[in-house]
């Protein structure tokens, strides 16, 4: 067994560009050979798998080896997911000439960004190469830049591929890898082409997943053309790399089209202060600008405004941790600012701050309330750009987010759409004009960008906050609003950590044997498992089957239990409701629902968590 590893080392040393890690995992080999009992211990943690590609691409621990985020890795999911794509296209072009149907006859197109974590650029460098070589067309940012700016230039050149190197809100020792669909290659997948630009789905994953392990698997020179040779540096052999540098007039045109989403005449008001945080990410360069542009104040927090990979004032930059938002809300109290507005560290995400009057203190928005409040608004406006072919608008969000959203629409005669969790299925819902999911992800642009794209959402957030103080309404009291328009919904969160990955599915399986009949004394009158039942309104399919279960009680609350898809852990999501007396429901009835719906969620957080644990 020992010498088995050491060959799969050896081999990992031959083949890997990075001087860097290549001399590293030498160096552990050595002692390893040595005898060195925790140096061979290393080896086998490092080679004891290879890391997944899933729907979400690559997403790990900088370092050597096939468990790791590192060249070698990037140079390997590169190369199976061209040999993936080539075969693809080349069944698309059968197809075609068989039905006489047109099919453009250029290269194939790839759109490859990055963000400013450590070894982005490199990695995008080592995707570029292997494509150029291929003789696709290669187009390639030449600075690090928001994950939405690369998800709309996907768009913009109706690309094949599009990658973003990117971890979002990892800690900084980690990096990431993921990958979008547009151009023929998406429109052969998916044939109805509600899929062109957003991220891949089953089982687009799995079979990229199986062509980099055949060329793995293959071990021979050949088997990554172009991805393992290297000079003595480390670097390429030589061999020119032809790409199309995407200049910073792709920032400028994104932010030419997201300021065409304000509407100045009927929401004029810009007396708006606005603390914003980049959280050490990309958002902080275009984020600004367009708030400025907007004619909006923005105070940038400065110690956070500059993309750093080490994220010095932040260990886990997730604007959703305790603690990451300080800086803003000291910033905030000293400038007497409005809002605070904090994007995750590839812009893709939005969250947001307010003073409480009531508490005296600033208080955090979650999720679902950044959600409802942006929804109501864009009902209020309609859609912020006409509808492609005309069809009645829809807001959409994550079946794990609140069902306000949904209750607001039933209200209002709109239609609304519930999806899987992940803005790749939000994506692909026909006609959405707004949709978002409780992890701080939010679209106001869906025709220009198939993802959840923070920096429009902010501009339009802060529309939003500036037209409601014109009218002497904050934050927290439009929210209040909304409670007796469509009632009081409280979310929360429970989760059940585990030993390891493969213990997560004996938890639902035990639910699945075992099925709650009342949870917190209150009968489940509805269940769902997602392994065999469609979301309501959707069609089963493989694509769409999820491990997932859904318990609705008579009183109205709502639980999923759902396990992690890359921490060994199983989340369940809470949800209490409460009715209001409608429209002209005073501020005492509200809070009184809202106490009512609150201690509601407390007993379904404890019997969750003892049925769970």
């Amino acid at each position: 067994m020992t010498e088995k590893l050491f060959g799969a080392v050896r081999r990992w040393i031959e083949n890997d560009p990075d001087a860097k890690t290549r001399s590293g995992l030498a160096q552990l080999l050595q002692r390893a050979e040595a005898s060195d009992a925790s140096a061979s211990a290393e080896l086998k943690r490092l080679f004891a798998g290879r890391l997944a590609f899933g729907t979400a691409g690559l997403r790990a621990e900088l370092g050597p080896g096939p468990l790791r985020m590192n060249r070698l890795v990037v140079r390997q999911t590169a190369a199976g997911m061209l040999s993936y794509a080539q075969e693809q296209l080349a069944r698309a072009q059968q197809k075609a000439d068989s039905s006489q149907d047109p099919m453009r006859s250029e290269a194939p197109k790839i759109v490859i960004g990055f963000d400013a974590r450590h070894q982005s650029d490199e990695f995008a460098a080592d995707t570029a190469e292997i494509f150029s070589a291929a003789g696709w067309e290669v187009h390639l940012f030449t600075r690090p830049g928001p994950t939405p700016l690369l998800a709309r230039q996907v768009l913009v050149l109706d690309a094949e591929i599009g990658v973003m190197v990117t971890a979002s809100h990892n800690p900084p020792q980690d990096n990431g890898y993921k990958v979008y669909l547009g151009g023929e290659l998406s429109r052969f997948l998916e044939p109805e082409g509600h899929g062109v630009g957003a991220q891949i789905v089953p089982p687009v994953d799995q079979d990229i997943a199986a062509r980099i392990a055949e060329l793995v698997d293959a071990d021979t020179p050949s088997s990554t053309e172009g991805a393992t040779h290297r000079g003595a540096d480390g670097g390429s052999d030589g061999a020119s790399t032809e790409t199309h540098p995407i200049t910073d007039e792709a920032r400028s045109s994104y932010e030419r089209e997201a300021l065409e989403l304000l509407d100045p005449k009927t929401y004029p008001h810009r007396d708006l202060h606005v603390v914003y945080t980049a959280m050490h990410g990309v958002g902080g360069e275009m984020v600004t600008s367009l708030l400025r542009a907007g004619g909006f104040t923005v105070t940038p927090v400065a110690e956070q405004h500059e993309p750093d990979p080490d994220f010095p004032t932040a260990d886990f930059p997730n604007p959703e941790e305790p603690g990451a938002l300080d800086l803003a809300l000291k910033a905030a109290e000293a400038n007497h600012a409005d809002l605070v507005l904090a994007n995750d560290p590839d812009a893709d995400r939005l969250s947001a701050a307010v003073y409480d009057g009531s508490s005296g203190a600033w208080r955090q928005l979650s999720g679902d309330e950044i959600g409802a409040l942006l929804g109501r608004h864009l009902l209020e406006r309609g859609p912020l750009r006409p509808q492609a072919d005309g069809g009645a608008p829809v807001l959409a969000n994550s079946i794990v987010s609140s069902r306000l959203l949904e209750r607001l629409c039933q209200v209002r005669g709109v239609g609304h759409a519930a999806t899987l969790t992940g803005f790749k299925w939000l994506a692909r819902v026909q006609h959405m004009s707004f949709g978002y999911e409780e992890a701080i992800g939010f679209n106001v642009d869906p025709e220009h960008v198939k993802d959840k794209d923070g920096v429009s959402a902010a501009l339009i957030f802060a529309e939003m906050t500036a037209s409601l103080k014109a009218r002497g309404v904050s934050l927290i009291a439009a929210l209040d609003e909304i409670a007796a328009e469509a009632g009081v919904f409280v979310t929360g969160q429970v989760t059940i950590r585990v030993s390891d990955l493969s213990e997560l599915g004996k938890v639902t399986a035990g639910l699945r044997a075992q099925p709650p009949e009342e949870i917190a004394g209150s009968a489940v009158v509805e269940s769902l498992d997602l392994t065999q039942d469609p979301l309501p309104g959707a069609q089963l399919s493989e694509a769409t089957k999820t491990d997932a279960l859904i318990y609705l009680t008579a009183e109205g609350d709502r639980v999923i239990v759902r396990p992690s898809g890359t921490e060994p852990k199983v989340k369940c999501y809470l949800e209490a409701v409460a009715d209001t007396p409608g429209v002209n429901a005073d501020p005492e009835a509200i809070g009184a629902a809202r106490a009512q719906a609150t201690a509601r969620l407390q007993q379904l957080r404890t019997s969750m968590e003892s049925m769970l644990g």
